[in-house]
């Protein structure tokens, strides 16, 4: 399996997915479209968007360009195919 961890690929404006943890049930966790753009905090670094909330584009995310390969990688790491 490719992780996809390339972010300086990315720019403002993609589409990517990620895996997504839900802050109130801990070992509950989605495959979640969210979106590349310029950090608020710095104009010259990407952030995802995701659920109204700006998370840094770092190489310590999972970032996938595809659903499907968000998809697998899902199973392989949480379904344990």
């Amino acid at each position: 399996m490719n992780i996809e961890q390339e972010n300086s690929s990315y720019k403002p404006g993609d589409i990517v997915y990620v895996f997504y943890r839900n802050p109130h049930t801990q070992d509950v966790a989605n495959v979640q479209e969210a979106a590349v753009v310029s950090s608020p905090d710095n104009p010259n670094e990407l952030a995802l968007f995701l659920y109204d909330t700006y998370y840094p584009l770092t190489n310590e995310l999972a970032v996938y360009s595809s659903e499907e390969s968000a998809q697998e990688a899902y199973q392989q790491y949480f379904e344990g195919y």
